[in-house]
């Protein structure tokens, strides 16, 4: 069935159709609406489960936590300040082992105060080693929450995941999204009962202290887990075109097989990228794009055998990690180490700014004139 939906629609739709058992849930501008939503379809008995009303967004995780950690499928959503604040917890959820799915509506974080879209607060969150996915469009957000849960329950992963949304641009923007079979779906995602889980008949510890003796192998072990991730991730993408004829990857080469200059992206901005490749290509220029799905586990190899032949390489950030450069192209760069391609930083788009064709057009131009930068600013005003 399609449906007409914004992006928060969507996420919501696609917590239903996993059928989560506990929603935790907490406002904030531009996500409420997911919560809001996911109320009127628990109240409308559409939906068996627990909606659960905290006082704030560190107890709408930890609420996710408990719920998850006695064997129940969860959801919470966030925003900006509100992923900040479950910054601590976030890490309890993967250091225990819980694979909670939270949609995250990516909000420039304050001051000055903003609600538009900005990256920064997710990338904020990378190394609590939560999975992070960062959507194009409606129909993505809503597949991703599917496969969150199908790839983060797998018992050799056993990790949370950010799904990641811009404001506004998806967030309440409303585009056409195939709404699937229930019976379907429920094949492809089956209940979830994980063999270890807070039970009275079976006591067992969990979140002990821990002694130098095991903490570092557990370290090394959430390590593994997000390397087998990759695996999953692409067997996973695989299942879900057998099932729902739409396929996904880690990352998504777009006319990159002849491009002499290839330019990095994620989000919302990978969509704009595509048609700027196009009209490019038109014009006789070589160009192509690659959109990072995950940022965790970051898809060095794809990363490397897409770019290693190109010329040039661009990356865009709608990201600043300050004193620095975009976060992104921090890792692009990392994964190109060795071999001596020209690659150029972009930033744009913080704060909400529009980032159009024609911005995606100068870059380009950047590229063939100047030498590579590390933190080129698109689309200051003078």
């Amino acid at each position: 069935m399609k449906k007409v939906l914004t992006g928060n629609f969507a996420a919501a739709y696609g917590a239903t159709a996993a059928k989560v058992n506990v929603i935790s849930a907490y406002p904030i501008t531009p996500q409420t609406t997911i919560v809001e939503i996911l109320s009127e379809i628990v109240a409308d008995g559409l939906l068996n489960a627990d909606f659960i009303k905290v006082e704030s967004e560190h107890s709408a995780l930890a609420a996710c936590i408990g719920a998850q950690a006695a064997g129940a499928r969860t959801f919470t959503a966030t925003s900006a300040q509100g992923l900040a604040l479950m910054h601590e917890l976030l890490h309890w959820a993967t250091r225990g082992r819980l694979p909670i799915v939270l949609a995250n509506v990516n909000r420039a974080m304050a001051p000055g105060w903003s609600i538009w879209a900005d990256a920064t607060d997710s990338v904020a969150q990378r190394d609590t080693g939560c999975m992070q996915i960062y959507c194009e469009n409606n129909q993505e957000v809503f597949d991703s929450i599917l496969m969150s849960y199908k790839i983060g329950e797998h018992t050799e992963l056993l990790l949370p995941t950010i799904v990641n949304l811009d404001a506004f641009f998806l967030s309440h923007t409303s585009q056409i999204v195939d709404l699937y079979d229930q019976e379907t779906i429920d094949r492809f995602l089956p209940s979830y009962n994980p063999e270890i889980k807070l039970d009275i008949e079976n006591p067992r510890a969990f979140g002990g202290l821990t002694s130098p003796d095991y903490y570092y192998e557990f370290s090394y072990k959430i390590q593994l887990a997000h390397e087998k991730a990759k695996e999953i991730i692409e067997e996973v993408g695989k299942e879900f075109y057998r099932f729902f004829n739409r396929e996904y990857h880690l990352s998504e080469p777009y006319r990159c097989d002849d491009a002499d200059m290839i330019l990095v992206d994620y989000g919302t901005i990978a969509g704009t990228a595509k048609d700027a490749v196009d009209r490019m290509r038109d014009k006789g220029i070589h160009v192509g794009v690659l959109k990072i799905r995950y940022l965790r586990p970051f898809p060095e190899e794809q990363v490397i055998d897409i770019l290693k032949n190109a010329k040039k390489v661009g990356v865009i950030d709608r990201a600043i990690s300050y004193g620095h450069e975009g976060p992104f192209f921090t890792e692009v760069k990392a994964s190109l180490y060795g071999y001596r391609i020209p690659i150029y930083g972009f930033i744009a788009g913080l704060g909400g700014r529009d980032v159009s064709i024609v911005d995606i057009e100068s870059m380009v131009d950047y590229m063939q004139g100047n030498k590579p930068a590390n933190h080129i600013w698109i689309g200051l005003k003078k």
